[in-house]
């Protein structure tokens, strides 16, 4: 993985990584440390809870770790109050401040199950996706952004980063996945409200909107839907990898980005285009 002409991109910045334990926050969180970061790894539990490309094999922060990095785990779920103060208090007393904050955990409920429409489906699916994934970045991103405003801005007037995992389902609509897309989108819309809130603090929020990726959401995913059908709306190479997005966080998260927030950026392989 190839790091800036300049150097690490990331270099000494404090960083927490909500689902780190697989797919694309494990994907994030090892690039971050690449690029010189610090890792907190937040998540349920250390070790990935599906196997997908060999992640059981080494717990995120143990591999960063073993690669000469920083990194801790904090056992987080992160729709509760209490266990969202804790992960912010452990990154502030290992590190001594937070500078990067990646809302990546999420869940989709519909996914493997059979296609049901808003009529047909079960309140507690609502319920719970509408908790993991959009209650979390309130909750984690309100303790945060409070901490980060306790921070002096640096030389270039920044005070911190904060990057969410939307979808491309925050942009466009679609079928079947009611629960999914509407927390979704109701995260693209938190991420400009955040942007607007807090440009005057130094503060940039900004979103991904991924494509269909090979996580174990998607491997569930394919269990009851057309996995060619899928493949083929994304015009350029197909569905995605968790590495196909990493950049983007490296970008949002870094210098470069100064000029950039309240973004939805759709890495899609041209899914939105259409």
């Amino acid at each position: 993985m190839a790091t800036s002409t300049f150097g690490p991109r990331l270099a000494g910045k404090v960083c927490i990584v909500t689902g780190s334990s697989s797919g694309l926050g494990r994907a994030i969180a090892l690039a971050y440390s690449h690029e010189g970061a610090h890792l907190v790894c937040a998540d349920l539990q250390p070790a990935a809870r599906a196997s997908v490309n060999g992640e059981e094999e080494v717990n995120t922060d143990e591999l960063i770790r073993s690669n000469g990095g920083q990194a801790i785990f904090v056992e987080t779920d992160v729709t509760k109050t209490a266990a969202v103060e804790q992960l912010v208090s452990r990154a502030v007393i290992q590190y001594g401040r937070i500078d990067v904050l990646v809302n990546n955990a999420g869940i989709s409920v519909e996914a493997g199950k059979e296609a049901r429409r808003v009529h047909e489906t079960p309140e507690d699916w609502w319920d719970l996706t509408l908790a993991v994934n959009l209650k979390s970045i309130f909750l984690v991103s309100k303790y945060v952004i409070a901490q980060m405003l306790k921070q002096d801005k640096s030389e270039t007037g920044d005070r911190g980063w904060i990057i969410n995992m939307s979808s491309i389902y925050g942009l466009v609509g679609g079928y079947t996945n009611s629960a999914y897309a509407a927390s979704k989108g109701g995260v693209s819309n938190l991420t400009r409200t955040i942007a607007l809130d807090y440009a005057r603090d130094g503060i940039h929020c900004n979103a991904i909107c991924p494509g269909f990726t090979e996580t174990a959401i998607f491997a569930e995913t394919i269990k009851t839907r057309n996995e060619d059908l899928i493949r083929s709306m994304h015009p350029l190479h197909g569905t995605g990898s968790p590495q196909d997005l990493v950049g983007a966080a490296i970008f949002l998260a870094s210098q470069e980005a100064r000029w950039v927030t309240g973004v939805n950026l759709p890495v899609d392989g041209g899914y939105t285009a259409r």
